[in-house]
């Protein structure tokens, strides 16, 4: 599990890290550049996200293939075609989305300003939406062939990409244009066509990826498979969707409360999503160990994985509340100049934010490993209802009543955030613990 998870997990921190360099470069454009980025990404990362958790069904489905017989490359080229297929499709509908972004953040009631710059930033970014898509469906095609580590390379290659685009586009280094806010969205879209094609050559030139001719026959439907991706795909983007958009919806919260409290969410929840990846990491490397098990047959093995992934995630979660309770200033320093007058405010409301996004970290990487497990047994319908009661009924509207019907305000909305998620981890350990009652294990 260790072996699997660690280099998924770093892949997953640096992919965050790459989303952390246009926080860092923006941040220093002010807090209403700030702003507008913070609610253009939240709806952009709200649509990529769920659409990587739809065709993340790729992971059980070609696991458990592999689970029953190791040379299954038919079996993995269907499944990674419709895949593909479907990256393209969700694409085209997020895209057009992301178009009408403007009409959706004046919708919510965000400033007709901000609205009108986080619309203009939208409308670049959205073509990133399938190359950022389509790089997660290769890269859970390397990950449960046993190859993790090519994501954590190409990863590390787009946070250089990214960090040297936003150098030169927002502030006009080497001779380029000084793009501003606008030259963060054109370095991300760069860097997602990056990714793209440096998986497509990995995975051409490497013999062990390349007998499996994952681009032949791309025109010939398999309508079974693809209906076998909704039906364990959809669920996993619903429950990613409504996590995601937990975070989401509180961002607009804020942007309701106010710019200085937006500025600070963006700042402590980047952090709180950096400690989450390797969590996640492990979750995704559960579902690929429980679905090979699966597909053996393997009861012992099904549980042995999901032990090993929640000692992993749950306690690497304990040293990330650790380190976000005693030095909150020395994370902040990361971001902004925690010293600098001008962002006193700022600073002061993520200070706050931090303290409770501490408190729901154990909670955060318990749901998120027993999410993961779940879906290794092709478990995804319920615990997606789980993730909609958790996250919505019980989080978002604890953030709603304490944000606007108290004195709470921002710390309200975050108070929200640590019920949706604590309400989410109980009851899917719940689920996986009793496991057999559901008959959710394979009959030997």
């Amino acid at each position: 599990m260790f072996h699997l998870a660690l280099p998924l997990a770093a892949a997953n921190l640096l992919q965050m890290m790459v989303h952390a360099i246009d926080v860092i470069f923006v941040a220093r454009l002010g807090d209403a550049a700030l702003a507008a980025a913070s609610l253009s990404v939240a709806i952009f990362g709200l649509l990529v996200w769920s659409g990587s958790g739809l065709v993340g069904a790729a992971a059980p489905l070609m696991a458990a293939e592999l689970g029953k017989r190791s040379h299954a490359v038919r079996e993995v080229r269907r499944t990674m075609r419709m895949a593909l297929w479907l990256s393209f499709l969700l694409s085209c509908l997020f895209m057009a989305i992301c178009w009408m972004g403007k009409d959706v953040m004046l919708a919510t009631g965000q400033p007709p300003a901000t609205a009108e710059r986080a619309g203009s930033f939208l409308r670049i970014l959205m073509w990133a939406t399938f190359p950022m898509i389509a790089s997660a469906v290769l890269r859970v095609f390397v990950a449960t062939l046993g190859r993790p580590t090519i994501a954590t390379m190409i990863t590390f290659l787009a946070l250089f990409v990214n960090a040297l685009g936003n150098w030169t586009l927002v502030f006009g280094n080497l001779g380029m244009p000084e793009l501003g806010l606008y030259g963060s969205a054109v370095s991300s879209v760069i860097t997602s066509f990056v990714m793209m094609f440096a998986y497509i050559i990995v995975i051409q030139t490497d013999r062990r990826f390349r007998r499996f001719h994952i681009f032949g026959n791309f025109w010939r439907a398999e309508w079974q498979r693809f209906r076998d991706m909704i039906r364990i795909g959809l669920p996993i983007a619903l429950t990613i969707l409504a996590e995601a958009g937990l975070f989401t919806g509180a961002a607009f919260l804020m942007g309701r409360i106010g710019e200085s409290e937006l500025a600070g969410h963006t700042i402590a929840l980047q952090v709180a999503s950096l400690a989450f990846q390797i969590p996640f990491g492990v979750a995704q490397a559960a579902t690929i160990r429980v679905g090979l098990a699966y597909g053996a047959k393997d009861h012992l093995g099904i549980a042995l994985a999901a032990r090993s992934a929640f000692l992993l995630g749950v306690g690497f979660m304990v040293l990330t509340c650790s380190i976000m309770w005693f030095a909150p200033k020395l994370v902040l320093s990361i971001y902004v100049d925690v010293d600098a007058p001008q962002n006193a405010a700022l600073v002061g409301f993520a200070l706050q934010f931090l303290v409770i996004a501490a408190a729901f970290q154990l909670a955060d990487g318990a749901q998120a490993v027993a999410a993961g497990a779940l879906r290794g047994l092709q478990d995804t319908r319920t615990p997606m209802f789980i993730a909609m009661f958790g996250y919505w009924a019980a989080g978002y509207g604890t953030s709603i009543y304490l944000g606007f019907w108290t004195d709470y305000a921002g710390v309200g909305v975050w108070i929200g955030l640590a019920v949706g998620l604590l309400v989410a981890a109980i009851l899917l350990m719940a689920r996986w613990h009793f496991r057999a009652a559901f008959g959710l294990l394979p009959k030997a």
